[in-house]
């Protein structure tokens, strides 16, 4: 890790003062030595193996990505190394007589705890023109809803409403109707990823978010809530200096339940890693990932919203010389309520067993070595990673009722929890596949799963496990999901020629609040129309990205459909030290798994284009990867996609909206966006 040695540098100069330098002066060939038996323990931890989700090159490829979730345990060599070196340190450090010859080796070891930041800033400006596609839906009904300043008539089912915003116009005595199809806006992002580095092999990870996707002015001064009476939050009467929103002048931080949803620093994750000589041992708040993210998505790319982080507990170890690693975890998904209360200090206790989600986690994988990877490559070898994952989850009982007085809230007392109580006896079983072939500047990479399980009850209240067909009670889950990336460099890897390809099976027996079934909505489980009751529809994780608008956006992910993206990106100008500037395009088509789900009951749901053009400043001192980002990045896109006959109407309904003097179309949606970051 040679970034932690710099790191010493900087570090806090109170942790210094808290380490006395000796009064023996160390002899100039002991430095040397020092040093030497250091570099030497670094090398070997820089061919540790990364994991696949590390190795994965996205489009969006995370900067400073946290570690792997599936690390290679220490060799004996390490281990020895890691051991002279705890020993130097408790031994009593060196004075060094002229102090303009300290390097950073002196520092490390004399330094303890050494603190190191990573993390970015970013700001993201964004603008969605006909997100709503030009549909009639109502608001309740929409893939999404048309701004609340466009007015509109909506048809749906032959039923006909206005929504009229009523203010507009040039002559205030005769307000107009408003026309705005048009949403647009800008939010921030602080990022540290903190690193609290004890010894060679026992460290602290975290992230913590400041100002975590805020809106820019969203949190004036004249903007408040309260709890109402009624649920929810009312708005508070603003003071006299800011009577009107016009009047507002300054930003207040936010504040959950007062002016946002969410506080201003917001801690995500915390978890600690102790190195032995067979392996590592992690537990705590972690990310995980794996594979492509297809399923479990760290969400640590520069352009991320959504992550997966789990309650874990996990040990990794495995065979360093064939590079096979195999790790176990236990995961705490969810316990129920819990003992804790606004008044009360002390530990809290999980109040059940029988109504927790149990999951464990069993890892195999095979993973050549970074630096071996790429000696075979620029022999002209064939690499093959790749590996499976086996998760179990089951839950016996469960409480999952909301808005009634047997809800699990915060607070509720035993005997409320118990008369919300329902047999829900979950058994679920997921492989996930994980494959990378590389060859020269070939890369290919699939990942592949199953999501298989029953259910006795998906009520929240009451039990659904009788089925009118015999012999078939109960609920099951039948899920399949496949996602393949394929990247070819070339001009001295300039230029990049992907294709990549996804499906989402679906389910052709549910409808959803929505028009069609592609997207859940809210307030449980999608009904099914028929009595077959198996729960079909696969669903990508929302930070795997396809595209700027569909998937993104419309939909929020890849959930019961399947797309082809070819796409291209050159780098016009690139220098040794990382800076670029390039753009590049693609292209996807996307289609329904089953046609019964589009809104419009056909497969072609839309062909989307995005255009980009990025530039990347690099500081050499900011990070010693290459893959990874620093210092300054930007980056502007343009999207449009153009529905087809999957995002349109019904056969028929357009005949009758057309009788009620309603006529029922669609239009294109298009999106700009900025983004600007600084990482370190």
């Amino acid at each position: 890790m040679p970034h932690i040695r710099r790191a010493a540098v900087f570090v806090v100069p109170m942790l210094l003062l808290s380490f006395p330098l000796s009064a023996q002066p160390k002899p100039e060939g002991e430095l040397e030595t020092s040093d030497d038996a250091t570099s030497a323990s670094q090398d070997e931890s820089s061919e540790t193996p990364e994991p696949a989700s590390t190795e994965t090159r996205r489009s969006e490829s995370p900067p400073n990505a946290h570690p792997s979730l599936t690390p290679a345990p220490i060799s004996q060599a390490n281990a020895a190394s890691s051991s002279s070196l705890i020993s130097q340190h408790d031994a009593p450090a060196p004075v060094v007589e002229n102090h303009e010859q300290v390097f950073a080796e002196d520092w490390w070891h004399i330094a303890r705890p050494i603190l190191e930041l990573h993390g970015y800033f970013r700001m993201r400006a964004e603008l969605f023109q006909n997100f709503s596609l030009g549909r009639s839906d109502p608001y309740d009904k929409a893939l999404w809803p048309r701004p609340p300043d466009h007015s509109y008539t909506s048809w749906f089912d032959g039923q006909i409403q206005q929504h009229a915003a009523h203010a507009c116009g040039e002559d205030a005595a005769n307000p107009q109707y408003c026309t705005d199809k048009t949403q647009a806006g800008a939010n921030i992002r602080f990022r540290l990823n903190p690193e609290l580095h004890v010894s060679d092999n026992l460290r602290i990870m975290s992230q913590i978010d400041l100002l975590d996707n805020l809106v820019l002015g969203s949190t004036p001064t004249g903007y408040a809530n309260e709890p109402s009476s009624s649920g929810g939050f009312a708005r508070v009467a603003p003071s006299g200096y800011t009577p009107l929103g016009v009047y507002n002048e300054t930003m207040m931080p936010p504040v959950a339940g007062y002016n946002a949803y969410g506080n201003s620093i917001t801690v995500k994750r915390v978890w600690g890693e102790y190195l032995t000589p067979i392996g590592q041992l992690r537990f705590g708040r972690m990310p995980s990932h794996w594979g492509l993210g297809m399923v479990q998505n760290a969400g640590d790319g520069y352009d991320s919203d959504t992550q997966s982080t789990v309650d874990r507990l996990m040990f990794t170890t495995g065979i360093k010389a064939l590079d096979l690693y195999v790790s176990a975890a236990w995961d705490f998904p969810g316990e129920g309520a819990i003992s804790q209360s606004a008044q009360q200090q002390g530990q809290a206790y999980d109040l059940a067993q029988l109504d927790d989600v149990n999951q464990y986690v069993l890892t195999l994988m095979r993973r050549k070595q970074p630096a071996l990877q790429r000696l075979t490559l620029s022999r002209g070898g064939l690499v093959l990673n790749g590996g499976v994952q086996f998760t179990y989850r089951h839950q016996f009982l469960a409480n999952d009722a909301f808005n009634t007085t047997n809800a699990a809230n915060l607070g509720a007392s035993a005997d409320t929890i118990q008369d919300g109580y329902v047999r829900r006896n979950a058994k679920i079983i997921i492989p996930d596949l994980w494959l990378q072939i590389l060859y020269k500047k070939l890369r290919f990479e699939a990942e592949a799963v199953m999501v298989r399980g029953s259910l006795d009850n998906t009520e929240v209240a009451g039990n659904n496990y009788e089925n009118v067909r015999e012999d078939e009670n109960g609920h099951k889950i039948r899920q399949y999901g496949v996602a393949t990336q394929t990247e070819f460099r070339t001009v001295e890897d300039r230029l990049s020629l992907q294709f990549g390809f996804g499906w989402a099976s679906g389910d052709p027996d549910v409808t959803g609040p929505q028009v069609g079934g592609l997207t859940p909505g809210s307030g449980g489980l999608q009904p099914q129309r028929t009595d077959d009751r198996t729960d079909s529809t696969f669903r990508f994780h929302p930070d795997y990205r396809v595209d700027l608008i569909l998937h993104r956006h419309i939909l929020n992910r890849v959930q019961g459909t399947y797309y082809f993206r070819p796409s291209v990106d050159y780098d016009f100008s690139r220098k040794p030290n990382g800076q670029r500037f390039g753009g590049g395009g693609a292209v996807i088509w996307s289609r329904a798994s089953e046609f019964v789900q589009a809104p419009g009951h056909r497969r072609d749901l839309g062909i989307e284009i995005d255009l980009q053009l990025y530039f990347q400043s690099k500081d050499g001192s900011l990070n010693d990867d290459p893959e990874k980002m620093g210092g300054f990045f930007t980056m502007l896109q343009y999207g449009v996609l153009f529905p087809l006959g999957g995002l349109g109407y019904l056969p028929g309904e357009e005949e009758q909206a057309a009788n009620q003097n309603i006529r029922l179309e669609t239009s294109a949606a298009h999106t700009l966006r900025w983004f600007g970051g600084i990482f370190f």
